[in-house]
């Protein structure tokens, strides 16, 4: 399990128009959003990806990059990207699976087409969504078993807000006995 105010796994990933991503590199002010999705195959995804697209001048504002990533390759994000009429956010592809375990991705297997008639690929990882600080310390993590009831990028949005003003601490942060 990943633990707030401890460095999280590195990630380097393609992107389809940014070139390579890599978080320890990402020179972002406040930190890094990562917004791990199913796939192509999975309409909850784009609806998910169709609303941080609309928030990534919010985070900018706030100093925060953005990237969604999945285990797909370059040809189903870039589907991706356009059945969203992306052209803010950044997408990242090649999520290797062993990757996404380290992040504490749940893996699901196919169970052949979805409901839009797209091929699940034969392995993939379920959603995660990260905000880690420049220093690559988790800030925030919540994963997902399901494709359904994600957090909200407005309230995540809200968040960083009172999280700025108030120089609030990333929590959870306690290994100790209990």
């Amino acid at each position: 399990m990943l633990m707030p105010r401890q460095k999280t796994p590195d990630l380097s990933v393609p992107t389809l128009d940014h070139g390579q991503f890599d978080l320890a590199t990402d020179g972002s002010e406040k930190g890094t959003v990562i917004c791990f999705y199913r796939g192509l195959h999975c309409p909850i995804c784009a609806t998910y990806l169709t609303e941080l697209e609309k928030r990534v001048d919010d985070f900018a504002e706030r100093g925060v990059k953005t990237l969604a990533l999945s285990t797909d390759g370059e040809e189903r994000t870039r589907d991706m990207a356009d059945k969203i009429s992306a052209t803010k956010l950044r997408f990242g592809y090649d999520l290797p699976l062993e990757k996404a375990r380290e992040w504490g991705l749940y893996i699901s297997t196919s169970r052949g087409k979805t409901s839009i008639g797209i091929e699940e690929p034969a392995l993939f990882a379920e959603p995660g969504l990260f905000m880690v600080t420049p220093q690559q310390t988790l800030y925030y993590g919540s994963v997902q078993t399901m494709p359904f009831v994600r957090p909200h990028f407005s309230e995540l949005v809200g968040a960083l807000d009172f999280a700025i003003a108030n120089n609030y601490p990333a929590r959870g942060e306690y290994e100790g006995a209990v």
